[in-house]
């Protein structure tokens, strides 16, 4: 059993967020109906490379991208620009708990599935709107792309290199803005599935990237608030902790000439920066009045980091890492993805699946980080095909014959 069994969703969602928020729902057991264009499908299906191959070493039309966000969902093929297409999601409505959709404000009224006309047919509905910017407001008519939004709401003014030392604006490398409003999507949905389930009510819910991101700054839109003053990029350094950053160290023994490595080093309190500098051989550092408290720390910085630095080359990472890690001084590797997914504890916390796919019969992609005593995550592979499973949520949900069915093949209503 899990923990969402007996919820149903109907998801209009495409690309990102909104995939992301249902495959989590999905992973805890609702039952997902992904929506999708007949024929086209999702539009990360053509996302690519890579794609997964044939026995014969042939591109097919299954992308990794589109596989890594759509386990544990089922896929129906359904043209809602169609009149019969927008009867059908009416029609499901009527069995579903959650709808959840990412289209452009105004695009679901068009079509007659918006909040007023679905929670009409279905009072309890939970309908789930991810957007750019929000249903209301100066921008809710743009296109909200994650890129833009990491730029809008002030992300990548505080991520990459300082300026001085030749920095400018960075995105982060996965789409976070996207991936964080799918997550904030997935508590909004859980909690008012709660709140239908004590006044048999549904509400709609107003997701935006923007707002998200804005939210994401965390303790930087604190500092902000709170200070007036605009942080700047601190590269790989913490603003509100010192020493919490990337440090250069020696190269192992037999490395090329010219090779460089580096370690992480995230000193939280003043008690680690004491045991980290007795590791350093430099205990009386941590007494001294500059750097004694990681206030005094983050205001001499300057001169701290420097020292810290020339330390930290006397010594391999290797070496750095198993003393400080005896010590309990908080560090780690910066691995590239063959060495994430080859280390013994990601393994040992079964973090890929494997599944018997029909093109790859040993196909991997990461599992859900769930991880439940009495009710786990569901374990099943994304649709391996567009369309898979229209027959049966069209005869198991609704009751359409297979008479009524052809009729709506033949209409290129599904």
């Amino acid at each position: 059993m899990n923990s969402l069994d007996g919820i149903r969703v109907l998801d209009l969602s495409r690309i990102l967020a909104g995939p992301w928020c249902t495959q989590t729902l999905a992973d805890l057991g609702a039952d997902v109906i992904k929506i999708e264009r007949p024929g086209a499908g999702d539009d990360t299906r053509t996302w690519g490379p890579p794609f997964l191959q044939d026995d014969q070493g042939r591109d097919t039309a299954e992308a990794a991208y589109y596989l890594g966000v759509n386990r544990n969902k089922r896929s129906l093929t359904c043209d809602i620009a169609l009149p019969e297409g927008q009867s059908l999601i009416r029609d499901l409505v009527k069995h579903c708990d959650v709808f959840i959709e990412n289209f452009k404000v105004g695009d679901m009224a068009r079509y007659g599935l918006d909040y007023a006309s679905l929670s009409a047919l279905n009072p309890k509905l939970v309908y789930c709107s991810v957007t750019g910017f929000g249903q209301t407001g100066p921008y809710r008519e743009r296109a909200g792309y994650d890129y833009a939004v990491q730029g809008i709401g002030g992300l990548m003014s505080v991520t990459g290199e300082r300026d001085d030392l030749g920095g400018g604006p960075q995105k982060v490398g996965v789409a976070v803005a996207d991936l964080f409003t799918g997550m904030y999507a997935t508590v909004a949905i859980l909690a008012a599935l709660r709140h239908t389930e004590r006044t048999g009510e549904g509400q709609h819910l107003d997701m935006a990237l923007l707002d998200t991101q804005v939210a994401m700054l965390a303790n930087l839109g604190a500092n902000y608030l709170v200070s007036g003053k605009v942080p700047g990029r601190a590269g790989n350094a913490h603003q509100n902790i010192v020493p919490y950053q990337v440090f250069e160290v020696k190269p192992p023994e037999g490395a090329p000439a010219g090779s460089r490595d580096h370690l992480i080093l995230a000193v939280g309190n003043d008690g680690q920066f004491a045991k980290f500098c007795a590791v350093a051989g430099e205990p009386t550092l941590a007494k001294d009045p500059r750097y004694a408290l990681n206030a005094d720390r983050v205001r001499n910085r300057a001169t701290l980091v420097p020292h810290l630095q020339a330390l930290m080359t006397t010594r391999t990472k290797a070496d750095w890492l198993g003393a400080l890690e005896a010590a309990k001084v908080p560090c780690g590797a910066i691995n590239n993805l063959a060495e994430v997914f080859a280390d013994e504890h990601v393994q040992a916390r079964h973090m890929v699946n494997t599944w018997q796919h029909p093109i790859q019969p040993d196909l991997k992609l990461v599992a859900s980080p769930i991880k439940m005593s009495r009710t786990p995550v569901r374990q099943d592979m994304p649709p391996p095909l567009l369309g898979q499973h229209t027959p049966d949520v069209l005869g198991g949900v609704l009751g359409y014959s297979s008479e009524q069915q052809a009729a709506l093949r033949v209409k290129g209503v599904i």
